[in-house]
């Protein structure tokens, strides 16, 4: 069950002020932690408030934090953030707690916790973990009905996808973090004779997703229950699993996607954690009627009741043409984490199910988050369905697929009555051509 504390108190304000202005992502009700580099400094963990970053590894130096949260403290303040994921949930509250006092506007060490804030503009947010595995699971049905009928129009609703969250494994050495280029990846594309051409994808797409940062893992061969999954889950991200269509539809089947996937995916470099989320926790998505019962091992009524998170996301586009011109980017889907029919913790589970060890800072992808009405649609494949129908900007230029110069700009906001708002940052990505071979 969902507890909150003192860390989620709407009335609680930062001494940083930029953290108590509407709109902010980062209020002290948030405290997201991602990794960064300065000039004077190598890359250290640190703590979004504001505008600024607490420095963990000067945080430390100076003694801030208490026997408690030592341990935490300690490892954020490393290169990577996968020690710090590795700890029990309780480790994790404590330096929240300390955290969110050292931060709040009438703390007993403002002076010293001011020297330990480092301005977000002089700072280079880095990937926060070294992640070892990739696995994006599909599970938007609105996105697989809308997809299916696009790529194999007189293909059924896979028989597995209301049975299980279905996925595949990705490529996790080319995961980047947010603001790196996305080269335009080559590969086979089909002909309708069945032969294939070698060239630059003509179809290349974004996919506004969520990922889900494993915290503590689990041994080779034994699973992770359902009531124990919400706590292996150290926190969410922005992802963009960018896909070259035309790759993808030709290597596909039998055995799922490949070169068209792995060339690039995208994530915003600040980890809002599981406990900061918590205000906004809401049912996970009620199954249809006539659909297969759940499974013992993926049915628990704490996930029924709460597994769900309302976070409403966003993708906008910025061509050059609009770049040039001033213009800000335009967005193009609107759409919300709770459309997912299956629920954060049973991905975490169902992947573990067969003896699968997850591993601190492993990252799962949510699959495209689209949502039943039009303007939920997150990727291309859906907003031009296949391409067929282009999509109008607003400033009159069309796009049937992205184009060279095209920049993608995914934002996540939660917002609910009696709880703080709060964002994730960006996650962006801007379209490079295609190297030659």
């Amino acid at each position: 069950m969902t507890i909150l504390n003192e860390t989620h108190d709407p009335s609680r304000r930062s001494f940083v002020e930029t953290a108590n202005v509407a709109g902010c992502d980062f209020p002290i009700q948030n405290l997201p932690f991602g990794v960064f580099s300065t000039k004077d400094g190598g890359p250290r963990g640190g703590v979004a408030i504001g505008d600024m970053i607490v420095d963990m590894k000067a945080a430390n130096a100076a003694g801030l934090f208490s026997a408690v949260a030592q341990d935490a403290a300690k490892a954020v303040a490393k290169p990577t953030l996968n020690e710090l994921m590795a700890m029990k949930p309780a480790k994790l509250s404590a330096l929240r707690r300390e955290l969110s006092d050292l931060l709040r506007s009438d703390g007993l060490h403002r002076a010293e916790a001011t020297k330990v804030l480092v301005p977000m503009r002089n700072a280079e947010l880095m990937m926060p973990a070294t992640i070892g595995g990739f696995t994006d699971f599909f599970t938007s049905i609105d996105h697989v009905r809308r997809a299916t009928s696009v790529l194999r129009p007189d293909a059924p609703l896979p028989p597995a996808f209301k049975n299980l969250p279905m996925a595949y494994n990705g490529r996790a050495s080319s995961i980047v973090a947010s603001g790196g280029p996305v080269i335009r990846p080559h590969g086979q594309q089909g002909r309708k004779d069945g032969t294939s051409s070698f060239a630059a994808t003509r179809m290349l797409d974004y996919e506004l997703e969520v990922g889900i940062y494993v915290g503590e893992g689990n041994e080779l061969g034994r699973p992770v229950p359902l009531h124990e999954a919400r706590d292996r889950i150290f926190g969410l991200c922005l992802l963009n699993d960018w896909s070259a269509r035309d790759i993808q539809r030709f290597e596909s089947f039998p055995l799922g996607p490949f070169l068209g996937k792995c060339f690039a995916t995208t994530v915003s470099p600040w980890i809002v954690t599981a406990e900061a989320l918590a205000p906004f926790r809401v049912p996970a998505r009620a199954r249809d009627a006539g659909d297969p019962p759940l499974h013992d091992y993926l049915s628990d009524s704490t996930d029924q009741s709460e597994g769900g998170f309302d976070i409403a996301l966003t993708a906008s586009l910025q061509t050059a043409a609009m770049r040039a011109k001033g213009d800000a980017p335009a967005p193009i889907s609107k759409t919300n984490l709770a459309a997912l029919y299956w629920s954060c913790a049973q991905m975490v589970t169902h992947h573990a199910s067969n003896g699968c060890n997850l591993q601190p800072g492993d990252l799962l992808g949510t699959g495209t988050l689209s949502g039943p009405t039009d303007e939920s649609r997150a990727c291309m494949l859906e907003l031009t369905t296949g391409g067929k129908q282009p999509l109008v900007l607003p400033n009159g230029e069309t796009r049937t697929w992205l184009e060279d110069g095209d920049e993608v700009v995914f934002h996540g906001r939660c917002n609910r009555d009696g709880a703080v708002p709060f964002g994730f940052g960006e996650c962006r990505g801007l379209i490079a051509p295609a190297v030659t071979i």
